[in-house]
């Protein structure tokens, strides 16, 4: 069953409810509908049973169409924001359709007397601003991208509208799928018909996407005549944040988001790492996507959900500008000396709460005078901050920078303060939030709903009195109002005529009378309630309006906020662990360099310190006569943690933090290669080797002088001869072709001949020694290559049962032999041309029958198995004259 008929014309039935739905529905188009019928947000046809699946809840039915039952399920309001955090997760868009006006309304209005329901909101995965259905330390962007006419280059706009993050960005389409992985975002918009490839995009009204609507709308938004101020945007630039524009205008139904002016990122300003090196180095989640295990999980000691997203962001993306590392590295280093100062501020910014997104929520017409209060109680706390700080001596540039951002505000917390009480509640319906003595009007008010009240009680003693019933009382509900009850045994006494009391309505138990005193009295109580809620409402209107002329200078102090939690928690990490400050050169005429002395790998680190194991620390110069090292040495040996180590202390340094080594000095690093395991990627048909080589060519494609490569076991996904030829060709193309810094793990021993022919590269190995029968695995680094692979110690380690290792062990004596009579896979390899030479050459012609004769052990033979060999050589031999 269609979730809505497209014609509802020709469905003679329809109720004027289904009629109202159906029309709601063809507006919703692809979202689940929450249609709200009173108490409930009610779903209807394959709407009902798509949420119903996602959600476990029951799956009913509500009349019929077109003489069908239709299945309905529903939700209630209190608590729908718990079904539609689970709707999302699951991939689902809903649309949210309210009574625009109550049931009085509508039947004032004559006729039929259905109410009036318009879609007030879409809630999609990035246009979310609720703390329930948001991570407090992770951003979630909403993305749109955009390609103008001929132009090869792709517009990226994104936000975070929860806090106001906004940045634009121009990519090649290559560059594209590292730019998402970057920003992670929660949603992709593409314009309609778009030819992108972008798994999960929405579609969305590609006139939305023209860059000169774009560019009138930005002016609008900002309230500015040119956007020169902003940085040059290109048309593509432009069309990505129209698109992401009109996407918000049309989810927020007219409502804008706040949004901060759009920050320009250049393709250079960050180091470029692509998303297989991403997940293959666990940078902001691991491969099943949990944070803890990751780098930020070992890094993040943080105190704000603020502070973490910050975080987040600077590893995702570290920086290319010496200044800007320096300016991180400075500030982090002021409270790296000066314990009892971290301290403080730790314990200050624990106790913020997060205005960032308090702002956001304000923004987009779902602020409470809860977030009110946020933004008092965090503003306030910032202007301490800003006094305590600025009384430091000598301080760091960035700090300097950051103080002014959180002063200003002394105004509007001096109103905020004045104006709520001091916990003020999220919901409005029954006031209460604004402090007593702001509005002499609104406290006689309260005076006189409290008087009613006062005279209610009384009024219901007399009652008591005048009656001889002790149980009777006075209640109040949302329909009756203010009433009498008494137990249905003494309602007697109140039925008769010349009671005073008039029958309202008869229970189980209970009977429920008015009468003209406590209807007065109940009337002025209502009356002064009423007055008073109105008035509380305007006050906040005022209170959110003076918030919003100052919602970029708050969210510059929100900013300034996070930066200094990160600074802080990064000089915590340091001093927990013994971290130490990188330092940094540039690359001159002696190239670049990568010196780590006692590198270690952070989260490897503090999993060992959880086993109560330490972690054996080890140097890395990569320099420019010694630019590749080759690294052989036993599986569990720690090839692929030192690997990967030196990688991530590369993104610490460069995204501005102290790094897990004794010491650190490198040059810059551009791009980021990691070619560390792989898995199939059945959904794209490709296998593991596959999938190895593609990622091997786009390293030797992209890395450039100043990138740094880590590659392990390249070729390990084929046979022994194609694996050995295809690393020994990507080890001479990353030394003659590339020249970039490349730690390179293999277990291809042959590969270590070609130290002898190639000048930067040096041989290491990881350290292990066999003793009594069990390999002892020693985790160091030292030079030259491994006298042997330990491949059976391993598989011993591992639990192989006894009789397959001796089964082994004589296969393998076998193979030696042979490999020591024949010279070995690699033999003949010390003759070939480097890299460079052989692109330049035609391959050789192979002689096949001189081919047979070298594969023919002759000591080995039998007499049968020489007469077989010799018919297959004159054969041979006859097909070669042929040729």
């Amino acid at each position: 069953m269609p979730s809505a008929p497209n014609d509802i014309a020709i469905q003679p039935a329809l109720t004027p409810m289904m009629a109202q739905y159906l029309a709601l529905k063809a507006q919703a188009n692809d979202c689940l509908l929450f249609y709200r019928m009173g108490d409930f947000f009610e779903l209807f046809f394959d709407d009902a049973k798509a949420a119903a699946a996602t959600l476990d809840i029951a799956l009913t039915s509500r009349g019929e169409h077109g003489g069908v039952p239709i299945p309905m399920c529903g939700v209630p309001v209190h608590s729908a924001e718990g079904y539609l955090a689970r709707l999302i997760k699951a991939g689902h868009r809903v649309a949210i359709a309210e009574q625009t006006e109550t049931p009085a309304q509508a039947k004032a209005r004559g006729g039929k007397t259905l109410v009036a329901r318009d879609i007030v909101r879409y809630v999609t995965a990035g246009t979310l601003t609720e703390e329930t259905l948001l991570d407090s330390r992770r951003d979630n962007m909403l993305v749109a991208l955009a390609q103008v006419g001929g132009e090869g280059e792709v517009g990226l706009a994104a936000a975070d509208i929860s806090t106001g993050r906004f940045e634009t960005m121009t990519c090649r389409p290559a560059d594209l799928p590292a730019e998402l992985a970057r920003l992670r975002p929660s949603e992709t918009v593409v314009a309609e018909g778009a030819t992108l490839d972008i798994a999960d995009a929405h579609m969305f009204d590609r006139a939305a996407f023209s860059s000169s609507r774009a560019e009138t709308a930005l002016k609008r938004l900002f309230g500015v005549a040119t956007l020169d101020g902003f940085g040059q945007f290109s048309r593509a630039e432009l069309a990505a944040m129209g698109g992401l524009i009109g996407y918000l205008d049309h989810a927020g139904k007219g409502t804008l988001p706040f949004l901060a002016p759009p920050l320009r990122q250049t393709s250079g300003g960050h180091v470029a790492i692509d998303a297989a090196t991403r997940e293959s180095l666990e940078i902001v989640a691991t491969m099943n996507g949990a944070r803890a295990g990751s780098l930020l999980g070992a890094v993040d000691r943080t105190v704000t959900g603020a502070g973490a997203r910050l975080l987040a962001q600077d590893l995702s993306a570290p920086l290319m500008d010496m200044g800007l590392i320096d300016a991180r590295l400075g500030l982090v280093q002021l409270f790296y000396d000066d314990a009892g100062l971290r301290d403080q501020l730790r314990g200050a910014l624990r106790a913020l709460p997060d205005i960032g997104r308090a702002l956001g929520r304000v923004a987009v017409g779902r602020g409470s005078p809860r977030d009110l209060g946020q933004l008092r109680d965090g503003l306030g706390e910032a202007r301490l901050l800003r006094e305590r700080l600025g009384r430091l001596p000598d301080q760091p540039l960035l700090l300097a920078r950051l103080l002014p951002a959180l002063d200003g505000h002394g105004a509007l917390v001096d109103n905020l303060a004045r104006a709520l009480v001091p916990a003020p509640p999220t919901e409005t319906a029954s006031g209460g939030y604004i402090a007593d003595g702001y509005d002499p009007a609104l406290d006689e008010l309260r005076r006189m709903a409290g008087d009613g009240r006062r005279a209610i009680a009384a009024l219901e003693a007399k009652y008591r009195a005048q009656t001889g019933i002790s149980a009777l009382k006075i209640r109040h509900n949302g329909v009756l109002g203010y009433h009498v009850e008494v137990p249905a045994r003494a309602a007697d006494t109140l039925m008769q005529p010349d009671s005073g009391f008039t029958h309202r309505q008869t229970l189980a138990g209970v009977v429920r009378f008015n009468s003209v005193d406590l209807h007065e009295e109940a009337g002025r109580v209502a009356q002064a309630g009423g007055h008073a809620l109105v008035a509380e409402a305007a006050h906040l209107e005022d209170l959110i309006a003076a918030v919003l002329d100052r919602k970029a200078d708050i969210a510059r102090a929100a900013q300034a906020l996070a930066r200094l939690d990160v600074a802080a928690a990064l000089a915590e990490r340091a001093a927990e662990g013994g971290w130490q400050r990188p330092h940094f050169v540039v690359a001159d005429g002696a190239g670049p360099c990568l010196d780590i002395v006692g590198g270690r790998h952070p989260v490897v680190e503090d999993a060992l310190r959880r086993e109560g194991q330490p972690f054996v620390a080890n140097d890395c110069r990569l320099v420019q006569d010694d630019r590749l090292w080759l690294v052989t040495g036993p599986n569990m040996g720690g090839k692929s943690t030192f690997l990967r180590q030196n990688a991530l202390i590369v993104i610490l340094a460069q995204a501005g933090t102290y790094v897990p080594a004794q010491a650190a000095t490198l040059s810059l690093v551009d791009r980021l290669f990691s070619r560390v395991g792989a898995s199939d990627n059945l959904a794209r048909g490709r296998s593991t080797f596959m999938v190895e080589m593609v990622e091997t060519a786009a390293i030797l494609s992209q890395a450039t002088a100043d990138s740094f490569v880590i590659l392990d076991e390249v070729g390990r996904g084929t046979s022994t001869y194609d694996g050995l030829a295809l690393a020994w060709a990507v080890v001479e193309a990353v030394h003659e072709v590339n020249r970039c810094r490349c730690l390179f793990a293999t277990h291809y021993h042959e590969l270590t001949r070609l130290a002898e022919s190639l000048s930067s590269l040096s041989l290491h190995h990881v350290r292990a020694r066999e003793w009594k029968g069990d390999l002892v695995l020693l985790h160091e680094l030292a030079d030259g290559p491994a006298d042997r692979s330990y491949g059976l110690a391993v598989a011993r380690l591992a639990g192989l049962p006894a009789a397959v290792l001796k089964r082994a062990k004589d296969v393998l004596a076998r193979l030696e032999a042979g490999k020591a009579r024949t010279g070995g896979i690699a033999a003949g390899l010390d003759d070939l041309p480097l890299f460079a030479a052989v692109a330049a050459q035609p391959e050789p012609l192979v002689d096949p029958l001189r081919a047979a004769l070298d594969g023919i052990d002759a000591d080995a033979l039998s007499p049968r198995e020489a007469l077989d060999h010799i018919y297959r050589l004159k054969q041979l031999a006859a097909t070669s004259e042929q040729d």
